[in-house]
């Protein structure tokens, strides 16, 4: 599995419109993490759309996952060339459904590739406009517990070994909740053994993909 990944953010759709010969082609962009999620955007586009004669559904997930459908349109001219959109935008665990209201003149497989591919490509232009791509990079917890006397020389460590404090805890002692990037956190390890004289108390977390 990769490292790292693209995605749009969660909660947002990004939509993008692409208009020719008056046939309006409707993209709209959502982040999900399975198929259920992506068949129900599909279905939520049909029902807000019903009045469309197609809504070509795509969808990309992180595990390799890739499905694309015509819905009606000739094989090949819009579903796959959305899904090629998505791929080379290097974007997973998305589903991109195009509405087209025909506008009453027939455009051509050309024609149809040429449309369903403008409007998958500005509804990722217009997330990325927005700030709404983001980068999921795979991470890993690492949770330090330490006496008072070695917490800040304990989270200069953390910082300088490329980690994030994301909270801390204060008892009787004090436990740094850290974030690495996966593999990162290796750095940190032998500093720790060596301040502590074998007496540190670290947990690693397993890895997992959040935005870092």
């Amino acid at each position: 599995m990769a490292e790292s990944y693209f995605t749009l953010r969660g909660g947002v759709e990004a939509v993008g419109e692409f208009v020719d010969r008056k046939s309006r082609f409707i993209a709209q962009l959502v982040h999900v993490e399975s198929a259920d999620e992506a068949q129900a955007h599909q279905a939520a586009m049909r029902v807000m759309h019903y009045d469309a004669r197609h809504n070509v559904p795509a969808f990309i997930l992180v595990d390799g996952t890739e499905r694309a459908s015509d819905d009606g349109e000739p094989q090949r001219t819009s579903g796959m060339p959305t899904l090629e959109v998505l791929r080379g935008a290097g974007l997973k665990d998305v589903c991109c459904v195009t509405t087209r209201y025909f506008g009453g003149t027939l455009l051509g497989p050309g024609g149809l590739v040429r449309a369903y591919t403008a409007a998958a490509q500005a509804a990722i232009e217009a997330a990325r406009s927005a700030g709404n791509i983001i980068e999921m990079t795979s991470v890993v917890t690492v949770d330090v517990t330490v006496a008072y006397p070695q917490y800040e020389q304990t989270a200069r460590m953390v910082a300088d070994t490329g980690g994030k404090i994301v909270a801390t805890d204060y008892t009787n002692e004090v436990v740094i909740h850290a974030v690495y990037r996966a593999g990162e956190e290796l750095a940190l390890l032998p500093k720790l053994t060596e301040l502590m004289a074998g007496r540190e108390r670290i947990e690693v977390g397993s890895p997992q993909f959040s935005e870092f």
